[in-house]
């Protein structure tokens, strides 16, 4: 049964920082492009960053390009979605998911597997 548990949200100043963590429990982790995705309140569930395989490519939105980095362990089945000079914008539920595919996708119907989300909240 593949589970994806993620960790590490929290209350944070505007400016502050947060590491996400997402722990996979995939068989076939190493094969698989990974993703953050969030949806802040009344808001439609969105891309945030994805992650290929190996690690060598990524992809951001434009909202988080050059605050956040996705990143991965393959040995340790985690992926990490670093948040750098938080914005009140940025508050969203931040879902992590897992797309067992070779090809890097930034649509979510792609993705086959969700966790349950981890709340950020950004105070101004």
């Amino acid at each position: 049964q593949v589970q994806l548990v993620e960790s590490g949200g929290g209350l944070v100043q505007a400016g502050g920082s947060l590491r996400l963590s997402c722990a996979a429990s995939i068989s076939t982790f190493s094969n698989t492009a990974m993703g953050w995705f969030r949806r802040a309140p009344g808001q439609e569930r969105d891309f945030v960053a994805a992650i290929s395989w190996t690690g060598e490519f990524t992809y951001y939105a434009d909202s988080v390009k050059g605050r956040f980095t996705i990143s991965r362990d393959n040995a340790k089945k985690l992926v990490y979605l670093q948040m750098n000079s938080l914005e009140p914008e940025d508050t969203a539920v931040y879902y992590c998911a897992a797309d067992v595919d070779l090809v890097v996708t930034t649509d979510l119907v792609e993705y086959d597997y969700w966790g349950q989300g981890t709340q950020v909240t950004v105070s101004s």
